[in-house]
């Protein structure tokens, strides 16, 4: 996950762990993004990371208190984002070449939670319809399904 660290430094933005609320594992504030220093995995730390960073992108003011309306579009915003940058249709098709077959190998492969690229397909079917075609791949996103076209 080395362009979100590169677009951290760049931005300069301080990255800080700590002890904060185990319910929130994440927060972005002022150039600031706290992640919570008892994160499992990698994978879950590279997924909360990606959409704090989102959150410096995408969203003004305290969305903390989600029962606004303005707050959940910031909030979704940022997972939208963060999916952008992850999980490109590309980087499917790397991992399909790769010999990636099922959601677990394909988090190890892209180093994110499954939960992360569950919400990421269902972004990419909003941006691209049922599926897309790149190059001699296509890509359908529900069920996902990448396949090579032999024309």
């Amino acid at each position: 996950m080395q362009q979100l660290y590169k677009l951290i430094d760049q931005e300069n933005i301080r990255l800080v762990e700590d002890d904060i609320p185990h319910r929130v594992k994440g927060l972005y504030f002022d150039h600031i993004i706290v992640l919570h220093k008892n994160i499992d995995t990698e994978s879950e730390r590279n997924s909360i990371l990606a959409e704090e960073l989102g959150h410096h992108f995408t969203s003004t003011g305290n969305i903390l208190d989600q029962s606004s309306l303005s707050a959940i579009k910031q909030e979704n915003s940022a997972r939208r984002w963060a999916a952008e940058q992850l999980i490109k249709p590309e980087r499917l098709i790397d991992a399909f070449k790769a010999g990636v077959r099922s959601r677990w190998e394909l988090s190890q492969f892209l180093d994110v939670t499954e939960a992360f690229i569950e919400e990421s397909l269902v972004h990419m079917k909003k941006l691209y319809g049922e599926r897309v075609a790149i190059n001699e791949y296509i890509i359908h996103f529900e069920p996902l399904w990448i396949y090579k076209s032999f024309e």
